[in-house]
């Protein structure tokens, strides 16, 4: 690949255009706002300037629901030798595309399995992708040349490709991304006329919950809105175990010891599926899960402390497997959770006992 047009530059356009730019791809960018274009420009993502001639690939990352019209747009024109989208729903996109009676010959969809919370050019960086998942969905009709460019772009990107049927794609990021959201975001709208006591609160663990909820929402109406169906199937299964589980916390609170002892049963019984499902998530490296011991600092909220600390566990010899922040409410404090493998965690204790670290249960 010499040469590629990013159309749409917002935060995954602009990441791979700076990925591929760094890899000595010339890279041209257009976006509907030409405003946007030029930020991504003045990045270091490409030029702003419309290519001279069909670049080798064209890389469309427009909103789901306007996917269909700028690749119609760009393949009638003749952009590119090859069209891919990044749009996080792929069915209804390649369907619009074969109504429009386009010839898909050249055209692959793909969605790479990154993001932030944060939007546009200026929260862009190359490595956004990096070890990333970066799904594929080729079909009998794919030109293996296009195969072979998205392959190259998801090299230069540092991702990880799979390829996936598209309609099992959108099911699958139906149950991994999209019900989460709006889940995460029902939890967090709690939170909205919530007694500031209350709020004060939060830990870490309502930090998790509520992270994505962040982000933006006329972004996810236009995921949504291309996904309807597989989320709202999955959070009907959602509702049915809330329904379940109000059920059983009102037995709980019953007078009656038989009541009681059902909605104990059927609390169990969903944290233990939930424990079932939490496992599955893949663990470091996309392995299974490994279970890791836990070492507890108490840091200031200073410069250099994180580093600090990573300097003297690796002076120890000791690998940091995963690391988490919880800060102190109200306090220039915080405690950093340590994950490391159970044979390590004496070593890493003493360790940065002698080095001065206050360290928690």
């Amino acid at each position: 690949m010499r040469t590629a047009l990013v159309i749409g530059t917002g935060l995954i356009g602009t990441s791979a255009a700076l990925a591929l730019a760094r890899r000595g791809v010339a890279v041209h960018l257009a976006d509907h706002d030409p405003g946007q274009a030029r930020t991504a420009a003045a990045l270091g993502a490409g030029t702003d300037e419309a290519p001279d001639g069909p670049v080798d690939l064209a890389i469309v990352a427009a909103p789901p629901a306007h996917v269909a019209k700028v690749l119609a747009d760009a393949m009638r024109r003749g952009l590119a030798r090859g069209y891919l989208d990044v749009a996080s729903v792929k069915g209804g996109p390649r369907r619009e595309l074969e109504a429009l009676g386009l010839d898909l010959t050249f055209y692959l969809g793909t969605h790479p399995m990154s993001g932030r919370e944060k939007s546009g050019p200026l929260a862009a960086t190359a490595d956004l992708f990096e070890g990333r998942p970066w799904v594929l969905t080729p079909t009998r009709d794919t030109d293996t040349e296009v195969l072979n460019l998205a392959l190259e772009l998801v090299s230069h990107c540092r991702a990880v490709p799979v390829v996936m049927d598209a309609d099992a794609h959108d099911r699958a990021v139906a149950l991994v991304s999209h019900m989460p959201h709006l889940v995460s975001s029902m939890v967090a709208a709690r939170l909205e006329h919530a007694e500031e006591s209350a709020v004060r609160l939060c830990g870490q663990g309502i930090r998790d919950v509520t992270r994505i909820a962040a982000s933006d929402p006329r972004m996810w109406i236009d995921i949504l809105s291309a996904n309807p169906g597989p989320v709202a199937d999955l959070l009907s299964e959602v509702a049915a175990d809330l329904t379940e589980t109000v059920r059983a916390l009102r037995d709980l609170e019953s007078a009656d010891a038989a009541r009681r002892g059902e909605g104990s049963a059927g609390i169990a019984d969903l944290l233990r599926r939930g424990n079932a499902g939490q496992v599955r998530v893949p663990g470091k490296h996309g392995s299974a899960p490994r279970a890791y011991e836990t070492v507890v600092v108490l840091i200031d909220d200073q410069p250099g402390q994180l580093a600090r600390i990573f300097a003297d566990a690796g002076r120890a010899g000791v690998n940091i497997e995963d690391v988490r922040i919880e800060h102190a409410t109200g306090q220039q404090a915080g405690l950093v959770q340590l994950m490391v493998e159970p044979q390590a965690q004496a070593a890493l204790k003493e360790a940065l006992r002698e080095r001065g670290w206050a360290l928690r249960q």
